[in-house]
């Protein structure tokens, strides 16, 4: 848990203002200066961070220097060594002596930055780590050096360029006797984030843009976020604040204005009324607050311009790191003119399957989801491709694959036959219903299976379809313990026909294996320990990912787990709550590999089908990059890095591709189970045959890595 000492803003001040003396430390000048230091993405580089300070120098010498390749410099001490750096032109300090540190700094995060000085060298510390050391020679022979040395103190940077704005936290010279480390984890400062995993009824659009739904009230859609206050090692604060969320413009920074004789631009709700976001704040518990936003201004009113939600703490100050920025949103209204396809492709289309065989959807649709307007997939309704039914028993290829995430396939089978009901009027209406209103609509179904009730209470499943995705997790996690597998299934058929979406189901159906097994492979990692070394924590999941995966002759790449190390949002140390992150991504991806329509391309070493996990930006990088241009058609498969159970789309694959326009776009392939009672299970071609045989991708492209 976080120090209650790094909660006040007094602990926290800008680099500009800094000033401390050197003094009182050992006869020999050995000490160590030790600092938190956070600049943000804006810092130009090279910048010197520190400077010296004497009497008998105008303006300073170079201390800490960042250079142009955004590595950091450490410089001997003036009166301590022969070798220390003059007052003259910067240009001649690159050829001083230094301690250089190999990796480049880390913008918008806080750095735990050591400085150690002795008679024969300096040593350069990044996050209680050696990052570089240089041997020197000392000038300290007699008691006018040492006195001189003892009269310089430490300034931070002169301000001259206003886009400098570092900040530090637990500034602090220490003697000779103290460690460097010791002062890494005494004191850790705090930071703001969005947690994007828990961004609920949210939709990304083929550019790439969140969109939502707003404007008049009778048509705005309520959507989640939840902003966590972390230590630098990712603990969450116990400190009880206020958080205040805003709306501001997405292109030059300004808030959103709030007419006078209308509704503020983001409302918040509060026992079904609204009020502005300002007026009711949200309240952290445990290092998070969750947010329940309405956007009452259109995109479309403001020129087109995008919208970014600001949330900050006002009662820490205006500091960059307690204030943290939700990606660009569009808010569009509900297209009433829309209609979602009710055909669903046979033997007439591209994918050519023959007549009279039962279906398995792989519905190729928007990723994320459909347009606003069709409330992603309402049964059957969506615009797909068919398949012939894999293998449902999903066939061990060996023992290691004898994974109890899979026993729960046959009840997955019987609650996807249960959904293969297809409404008759596949249209929706200007009229259409928005989520609140729909509820009613679907009492019938819920009628239909009041003879085989959950033994999950009705509100259990209404507080998990009206609930953002980290209230879903919660509430999934206690009802996987104490539930059946067959239990689970029936759940997850209920809250399929609640929301009019089988995708949901998916989720629920994993997740007693999912909790199960994450709680397992977390005790043999960390060996009740909070904190564990990355290093440690990489061969427990690769094993535990290949076994699920029922996959044992590929593992994971170092490139692979650099994925899963951005997912979890850690550097060297893993909390449980980092580790938390990783199994909620990794395992419905795992479970995806272990069908066989998937197993066979993740196994395929030429063609390699899926290249392992690569992010959205380098798989648009690899297709339409720099001297890169690809032919319409080309495309690469991926998990999309953004999906975490128990989101819907959580372990699916998306297929970016060159359309035609030469522009790219992204298709999600829904894994979806829906089978019509009484249809004879039939085997299904391979899927990259049909991928192949979609009109809109015909050549399997390559991933391209900067490294």
């Amino acid at each position: 848990m976080a120090s209650d000492n790094a909660g006040s803003e007094h602990d926290y001040s800008a680099l500009k203002d800094l000033t401390l003396e050197i003094d009182g430390q050992n006869d020999d000048g050995t000490f160590s200066l030790c600092f938190w230091l956070y600049l943000p993405s804006s810092t130009p580089f090279p910048s010197t961070i520190l400077r010296q300070m004497h009497s008998e120098i105008a303006c300073g010498v170079p201390f800490l220097v960042l250079d142009e390749k955004k590595k950091m410099m450490l410089f001997p001490l003036l009166f301590l060594h022969k070798e220390a750096p003059t007052s003259h032109s910067s240009t001649a300090w690159m050829g001083i002596p230094h301690a250089y540190a190999k990796i480049a700094f880390s913008f918008d995060k806080w750095v735990h930055v050591g400085c150690e000085v002795a008679p024969d060298l300096v040593r350069l510390h990044i996050n209680g780590e050696i990052a570089g050391e240089m041997p020197l020679s000392s000038s300290a022979v007699n008691n006018s050096n040492l006195n001189g040395l003892r009269s310089i103190s430490m300034a931070g940077t002169d301000g001259d360029d206003d886009r400098f704005q570092g900040f530090v936290h637990s500034f602090e010279v220490l003697p000779k006797t103290s460690s460097i480390k010791a002062h890494f984890v005494k004191n850790p400062p705090l930071q703001l984030s969005v947690d994007a995993s828990s961004a609920s009824e949210i939709e990304e659009d083929e550019d790439g843009v969140w969109s939502i739904v707003g404007g008049k009230a009778s048509c705005r859609r309520n959507f989640s976020l939840d902003v966590t206050l972390r230590d630098a090692f990712g603990e969450p604060t116990n400190r009880e604040m206020e958080v205040v969320a805003s709306l501001w413009y997405a292109d030059n920074g300004a808030p959103v204005e709030n007419p006078d004789d209308a509704e503020a631009p983001l409302l918040t709700s509060y026992d079904g009324i609204e009020f502005a976001c300002c007026d009711r704040p949200s309240k952290l518990a445990n290092g998070r607050a969750s947010f329940k936003l309405k956007i009452a201004q259109l995109s479309s009113k403001c020129d087109n311009r995008l919208f970014r939600i600001r949330f900050e703490i006002p009662k820490m100050g205006s500091y960059p790191f307690f204030e943290a920025f939700f990606s660009p949103i569009r808010c569009i209204s509900r297209n009433r003119n829309a209609r979602t396809s009710s055909v669903i492709w046979k033997r007439s289309n591209s994918s050519g399957l023959d007549e009279g065989s039962s279906e398995l959807l792989y519905n190729i649709v928007r990723e994320a989801k459909l347009s606003p307007s069709s409330k992603r997939v309402k049964l059957g309704q969506e615009n797909s491709f068919a398949m012939h039914k894999a293998n449902l028993t999903m066939d061990r290829a060996d023992d290691e694959c004898n994974s109890r995430a899979w026993t729960a396939n046959e009840d997955y089978n019987a609650y996807g036959s249960s959904l293969g009901r297809r409404p008759e009027n596949h249209e929706e209406t200007e009229n259409s219903p928005s989520d609140s209103e729909s509820i009613e609509a679907r009492n019938s179904d819920f009628k239909s299976t009041s003879s085989n009730r959950s033994p999950v209470s009705d509100t259990a499943i209404f507080k998990y379809c009206l609930g953002g995705l980290n209230e879903r997790a919660l509430l999934l996690k206690e009802v996987a313990t104490a539930t059946s597998e067959k239990e689970l299934a029936d759940f997850a058929r209920q809250v399929s026909l609640y929301l009019g979406c089988s995708h949901h189901g998916r989720q629920v159906i994993i997740a007693k294996r999912l909790v199960e097994e994450g709680i397992k492979a977390w005790d043999m990692i960390s060996q009740n320990n909070p904190h564990v070394i990355w290093e440690n924590v990489v061969a427990e999941i690769n094993h535990r990912f290949m076994k699920i995966a029922c996959s044992s002759t590929r593992s994971l790449t170092l490139q692979d787990f650099e994925i899963l190390r951005r997912i979890a949002g850690c550097q060297e140390f893993v909390a449980r709550e980092n580790f938390e992150k990783i199994w909620c991504w990794l395992y419905p991806v795992a479970f995806t590999l272990s069908g066989d329509w998937v197993n066979a391309m993740w196994n395929s070493a030429s063609p390699k089908w899926i290249e392992g996990f690569i992010t959205k930006e380098e798989a648009e990088a690899s297709l339409q990059g720099p001297g890169v241009l690809q032919d319409p058609g080309t495309f690469v498969l991926r998990f999309p890095t953004s999906r975490s159970w128990p989101h819907p789309d959580a372990g699916n694959l998306v297929a970016t591709y060159i359309g035609s326009d030469y522009n790219i776009h992204h298709r999600l392939l829904s894994l979806d189970f829906i089978f019509s009672s009484g249809e004879k299970e039939m085997t299904s071609k391979p899927l990259q045959d049909m991928l192949l045989a979609e009109p809109e991708l015909s050549r399997l492209g390559r991933i391209i890595r900067s490294h």
